[in-house]
């Protein structure tokens, strides 16, 4: 007990802890030692290593400290998104603590310009061309029905472009400005989720309310369930370079207008092991008819030797921040809701298995589960969001010089 009070009131902590709060491994702490980055002292004992706690949460609110880039790997500098240990940060501001108190459009406009703009979204609610989203719903007409609505975004970016006579102004002023109505006409020309309601929201109010109305057949039961829809568009809008953002930057930095950024973000989005990993989820959930049922259904993924959708994130191996801050939103908005015990069970039985913790897109399938969402909405909602990211890199990329321009090492036949 004396230990455990004199390493509290000094501010130590053992290597378990520290790796824990890290998401590092124990030996990657004496790296960080070595390199400068962490001190550590022995412990009165002189058994174990004690590792300073301020230092530690500083560096995991900063995020780990990288090595150079290695061969094959593309480093780019970027003021945007920083990366923490369980946690992103929106130039230099906590994405979680964000997502609890801001709007969507907030957090867009500071993504594009690094200032704040409190209470715009209200007055001046984003608006797309209105031929612009006549063309395409019109687009739309022949699709086959049941079609997903990421399915759908790929046309309707399409379709907005070819309607927009500004789309090539890439200063500044101009990308923001398109980015406010190219969203607004991502969401407005989706089909309304119930075509026979009238759309209070068309046009006009917030985006998360207006795709609300796309993606849900009824309105949200109280304000919890759409402050938890519109945190997860906030906690989505950006997460550094990702792969969508690494080939929305390269069109940008050939000049490609901000549509073209968005279609060829969307093109990589879709991938089961990024974007479309929600609809993974979303379909595991949907398998759960009751919390008994839980078991089976993750024990005939792993014994067909499939991954378990929404586990595991390649960034952050303790823990995401992001799934966690969800699920609890979820669980505020819709206490004993049958498809948060559904959820639930699911997340208790991947602990049993030792599966890696949940990330944001089974939470994002839990909230797509509990508020009656259309299938494939949890697709939708990165889309939407994740644009506001793709434009805040293009207008970094715009304001370079020269294209992004990996080089292959070419390891084929020798040259004739």
């Amino acid at each position: 007990m004396r230990m455990a009070e004199e390493e509290q009131v000094g501010g130590w902590i053992d290597a378990k802890a520290a790796a824990e709060r890290l998401g590092v491994k124990p030996a990657t702490l004496y790296a960080y030692v070595s390199r400068g980055v962490l001190r550590r002292r022995q412990a009165p004992d002189g058994r174990r290593s004690l590792f300073d706690a301020a230092q530690v949460e500083e560096l995991a609110r900063r995020g780990r400290p990288r090595r150079p880039p290695g061969p094959g790997e593309l480093a780019i500098e970027s003021a945007i998104t920083a990366l923490g240990a369980d946690r992103h940060f929106y130039r230099g501001r906590d994405a979680l603590e964000m997502a609890r108190t801001r709007t969507f459009e907030e957090v867009a406009a500071w993504l594009w310009q690094g200032r704040d703009e409190p209470g715009a979204a209200a007055e001046e609610p984003w608006r797309a061309r209105a031929d612009g989203v006549a063309a395409a719903v019109a687009a739309q007409s022949g699709l086959p029905p049941g079609l997903l609505p990421l399915d759908r975004l790929h046309l309707i970016v399409a379709a907005l472009a070819a309607t927009d006579p500004l789309r090539h102004h890439l200063d500044p002023e101009g990308v923001t400005a398109t980015g406010r109505a190219l969203i607004a006409g991502l969401v407005e020309a989706l089909p309304a989720a119930d075509p026979s309601a009238a759309d209070p929201s068309a046009g006009a109010g917030p985006i998360a309310e207006r795709l609300w109305n796309r993606l849900c057949p009824h309105p949200p039961g109280d304000a919890g369930t759409l402050r938890a829809f519109e945190a997860a568009m906030i906690l989505l809008a950006d997460h550094e370079l990702a792969a969508s953002t690494v080939a929305a930057r390269v069109a940008a930095s050939v000049r490609a207008d901000p549509h073209a950024v968005v279609a060829s973000g969307l093109g990589v989005l879709s991938g089961p092991l990024h974007g479309g990993a929600s609809y993974g989820a979303e379909r595991l959930i949907a398998e759960v008819a009751d919390p008994a049922s839980a078991a089976r259904v993750i024990g005939e993924r792993l014994r067909g030797g499939e991954r378990v959708p929404g586990f595991g994130h390649s960034v952050y191996r303790s823990g995401d921040g992001r799934a966690a801050l969800l699920m609890d939103l979820v669980r505020a908005a819709a206490p004993g809701h049958d498809r948060l015990a559904a959820a639930e069970a699911v997340l208790a039985e991947a602990a049993r298995l030792r599966l890696p913790a949940p990330n944001v897109d089974f939470s994002l399938a839990a909230l797509g589960a509990v508020a009656g969402l259309v299938p494939g909405a949890g697709e939708a909602v990165f889309a939407v969001a994740r644009t506001a990211g793709w434009l805040a890199h293009a207008l970094e990329e715009y304001g370079r010089r020269g294209p992004l321009r990996p080089r292959a090492v070419y390891v084929g036949p020798e040259p004739a």
